[in-house]
């Protein structure tokens, strides 16, 4: 596998949507699943082949990926049959460059969120990346997180979990200068003798638990989701209480315990 293959598949797994503790990809050719496994291990990856011989129940994929594979009317409507709301569609291609008839062609099929852009620079534009998203069905952010949150039901040792965090200073790590260091405070709750992290399966429904707490006041100064992995957050002194419903929040008092950035996983998009 030469290091430019690598390359365009390591460009096209930057733009996987956020997903439950398992992200659901289907691998048009088995072209690009050995390196995005590699890449990450939270990945169900299925390879298929030919649009139209697919075994895949409709709304149920969170990503299809199509390496160096013709983004035909085909492959179009069975991808969009396949995927869940919200889930993307990557093609890329190893050759040529962006065109509006790419464009087109996703608009009339019925995608959204489309981006047709040069795959890499290395350093001239090499191939062509086009993403497309299945709409969604709800038209309010909270239901469309809500939406794909219920999809995990089950957290899954192992694999990442997601912490709510107030980060001291609020600003990235570029920006810090060279007296600075980041603090960061993971939202827990105290109760009579143990004070307990609050942690989630996937990042939708972190989100999903933290917009109406923060809008109703129940937390506050967070501003953003950590990824860790399972392993390191299950080996933390106090105990981790997965996927908490709101109304923790109403019995017992929250509280910021100090965790460590450097142990934290690269954020997804």
């Amino acid at each position: 596998m030469t290091s430019l293959h690598s390359l365009l598949i390591e460009a096209a797994a930057r733009h996987l949507p956020p997903s439950g503790a398992a992200l659901r990809l289907l691998d048009v050719g088995g072209k690009a699943g050995t390196v995005l496994a590699a890449l990450r291990d939270d990945l169900e990856i299925l390879p298929v082949g030919k649009p139209g011989g697919w075994s895949v129940s409709a709304d149920t994929a969170d990503a299809v990926v199509a390496y160096d594979v013709p983004p035909d009317v085909a492959l179009l409507r069975t991808a969009l049959d396949a995927l869940r709301p919200g889930g993307r569609l990557i093609v890329i291609s190893p050759t040529g460059e962006p065109r509006d008839l790419y464009v087109r062609l996703l608009e009339g099929a019925g995608y959204t969120r489309i981006l047709v852009e040069n795959a890499i620079e290395c350093p001239s534009p090499v191939g062509v990346l086009m993403r497309g998203e299945k709409p969604h069905t709800e038209e309010r952010t909270v239901d469309r997180v809500r939406q794909v949150a219920a999809r995990d039901e089950m957290p899954r040792p192992g694999r990442y979990v997601y912490i709510l965090v107030n980060q001291l200073p609020n600003k990235p790590a570029w920006m810090l200068q060279p007296d600075e260091r980041l603090e960061w405070g993971a939202v827990a709750v105290s109760g009579d003798d143990e004070t307990v992290l609050l942690a989630f399966s996937s990042l939708p429904k972190a989100v999903a638990f933290m917009q109406p707490a923060v809008l109703n006041k129940r937390i506050e100064g967070v501003n953003k989701i950590a990824k860790y992995r399972w392993d390191v957050v299950h080996g933390w002194p106090n105990p981790v209480m997965l996927n908490p419903t709101d109304d923790i929040l109403e019995t017992n008092a929250v509280v910021l315990l100090p965790v460590d950035p450097a142990s934290a996983e690269i954020p997804d998009e």
